[in-house]
């Protein structure tokens, strides 16, 4: 009976490997232009694209004329200067946006810079809302296209959301890179693909009026996007991935500054899971809705630097203890099957999307990052949780 519930035990720890290697082998299946983009001129369809920006003075002009030269005369583009210090505001006027200033010494984060912006357009309201990040840039035609998209649908839409690294970048920061190539572009496609779903990224992303005019924005929720993206889920509303068309920005060049934006992004992913897994699976069991199912699946992946040092302690605790104790090896031999699952999917997502990101040999080096990223876990656990911070950007 004790094996049987060590390897249970295991087996827990195993679903998370099980998930990645299933999203990862549907995204491979996935092609990007299975999903066709509406044309641009099917359906007419009225704009608001939303920028927040908080002291984005050295990044706010390149997206405004990435975007102003892809809307239409009855769109409408809003920035939303957030508790700006600098000359944000007036740079986005002189630039041709619309701009609001918003001021609130405790209120402070995106999700309160949205709900501002669309209490701002309730007076002439657009079709589609599409968000923005004040130091991005937006593929050719994607704002017509996920517009489009958005409203052909009735649901929220994602567009492809990639962080560079740029020439010249260190190891970790292209560890980095092959991270986020692994977490927003194969895991969506993969969750598109079996289920009709992908999360929403913050950035990059277009909503129906009728859904973010009643959506939940003013929250001080460090990842404000994923709840946004499993509330509208479990609502009916499950958002679709659109990569034909890219929202892209840079990774800041500075180690420790890249450290600091992905340990806030880490213990906002490793909240959400805490807190809305329970419900976002109760829910999936009870529809049996696949786009719920998929969801469940990819909010229950850890951060794959923290599944890799749990999943490498519990292979060699129970290998370990399988060697003097016969009691062990069936958890020890359910935690070798959690392993070669999840190096499995590491090493196809590689081999298709990242080979050119790192060298067979910098990727076998990972696991020293993994360690990097010990003292961020361990912030989380003990409660030293990421508040919300502006991350210092490439130019600064």
């Amino acid at each position: 009976m004790t094996d049987l519930l060590l390897a249970l035990v295991m087996l827990l720890l195993a679903l998370p490997s099980l998930s990645l290697l299933i999203l990862t082998l549907a995204a491979l299946g996935q092609n990007r232009k299975a999903v066709a983009p509406i044309a641009a001129s099917a359906l007419p369809v009225r704009v608001a694209v939303l920028v927040p920006a908080h002291n984005e003075s050295m990044n706010v002009l390149p997206t405004i004329a990435c975007l102003v030269k892809q809307l239409n005369p009855s769109d409408q583009l809003l920035v939303v200067a957030d508790n700006c210090s600098d000359d944000t505001a007036a740079l986005a006027r002189a630039a041709g946006a619309n701009v609001l200033e918003r001021h609130h010494a405790e209120l402070r984060g995106k999700g309160y810079a949205l709900a501002f912006g669309v209490d701002a357009l309730r007076a002439d309201p657009p079709d589609v809302v599409l968000v923005v990040d004040a130091d991005c840039v937006v593929s050719e035609g994607a704002v017509a296209c996920i517009a489009q998209h958005c409203l052909a649908t009735g649901k929220p839409v994602q567009m492809l959301n990639l962080m560079s690294a740029g020439p010249g970048a260190g190891l970790k920061i292209r560890v980095l890179e092959f991270a986020q190539v692994m977490k927003n572009l194969v895991r969506p496609l993969g969750t598109f693909r079996l289920g009709g779903a992908c999360p929403l990224m913050g950035t990059g992303m277009a909503l129906p009026w009728a859904l973010i005019v009643n959506a939940k924005l003013a929250t001080g929720h460090i990842t404000e996007d994923l709840k946004l993206g499993l509330d509208l889920a479990v609502a009916g509303h499950a958002p679709q991935f659109l990569p034909q068309v890219r929202v892209s920005s840079a990774f800041p060049m500075d180690t420790s500054v890249a450290k600091t934006q992905k340990s806030r992004w880490e213990h906002g992913s490793l909240a959400i899971l805490m807190d809305e897994l329970p419900g976002v699976l109760s829910a999936a069991l009870k529809t049996g809705k696949p786009a719920l199912l998929v969801m469940a699946m990819d909010l229950l992946i850890p951060p794959v630097a923290l599944y890799f040092l749990v999943l490498a302690a519990a292979l060699g605790l129970s290998l370990g203890a399988a060697l003097v104790w016969p009691v062990w090896q069936l958890a020890a031999l359910v935690a070798s099957f959690a392993a070669v699952a999840f190096f499995l999917a590491i090493a196809l997502t590689w081999w298709c999307f990242g080979r050119h990101l790192l060298s067979a040999k910098e990727l076998l080096s990972t696991p020293v990052y993994a360690l990097w990223k010990l003292p961020v876990y361990l912030a989380f656990f003990l409660k030293k949780r990421s508040g919300w911070v502006r991350t210092k950007r490439v130019t600064e």
